[in-house]
């Protein structure tokens, strides 16, 4: 046990997703949740949304009254929302909030997309079929280019896991599309591609993203536990940030 969990009166640690029509959306989410708390005994911890699902951050942070949070964004790079949207939203609430980083880029987000893969059907490529085998990171996309730099570091970070080039690709707002990195990979003799669904819950992207995929695509990266410890990892993190800020 860390010192940190044996400080009395620990800020609530509050999850940030976006808001999805999709319920398979909330029901990761509400995973991720009861994860967290199993992994962090005693932690308060809530949720809230940007939009579309129920509740909404700034009712999460009305109802925590003067209790200090820490807000974790369930966002896999530095984008509008995570530079605009939860800081305005933390600033609003009455009692101290906190904002974590997003959770990406990170080793256990690549530690996840890994077993997402392996899953789907990925195997370790010998001499013969890893110079035909590469991998699709598909994103959602944004227009922030910090954004795309995150992305980018995560399709290192995997390539590195893998052994097999691995380029990043994009739902929307950004470029190449997913569609445009297949073809651009098999026109250099990568046959065997795989699709790495960067997405943190099943969605309308995450979907057609995968309808691109010439061989396997993967799961997104859901409530796999590794996301839990990832979670907690950014709340800590945030803790001895400002820790180290006021000492």
């Amino acid at each position: 046990m860390t010192a940190l969990h044996l400080l009395r009166d620990e800020p609530t640690l509050v999850l940030v997703a976006h808001g999805s029509r999709d319920p398979r959306a909330l029901d990761t989410v509400h995973t991720l949740v009861e994860r967290v708390r199993e992994l962090r005994p005693g932690l308060s911890v809530r949720l809230g949304h940007i939009e579309l699902n129920e509740p909404l951050l700034p009712d999460t942070l009305a109802a925590l009254g003067d209790t200090p949070a820490v807000l974790v964004p369930l966002l896999l790079g530095r984008g509008y929302h995570v530079k605009q949207d939860i800081p305005e939203m933390a600033a609003a609430a009455s009692a101290g909030a906190r904002v974590a980083a997003p959770l990406g880029p990170h080793p256990l987000l690549v530690e996840t997309l890994h077993d997402r893969l392996v899953e789907a059907g990925w195997h370790t490529p010998d001499h013969a079929t890893c110079r035909s085998s590469a991998v699709v990171l598909a994103a959602a996309g944004s227009r922030d280019p910090d954004s795309a730099t995150d992305t980018r570091r995560t399709a290192r970070l995997l390539a590195d896991r893998l052994g097999v080039p691995v380029v990043p690709a994009y739902a929307s707002a950004a470029t190449p599309t997913v569609r445009a990195a297949v073809r651009a990979l098999t026109a250099r003799g990568r046959h065997r591609v795989a699709i790495a669904s960067y997405f943190t819950a099943p969605g309308r992207f995450a979907t057609q993203c995968a309808d691109r995929a010439p061989w396997i695509a993967a799961e997104p990266l859901g409530a796999h536990e590794a996301m839990a410890r990832l979670i907690v990892h950014r709340y800590e993190e945030s803790l001895a940030t400002g820790a180290a800020a006021a000492a």
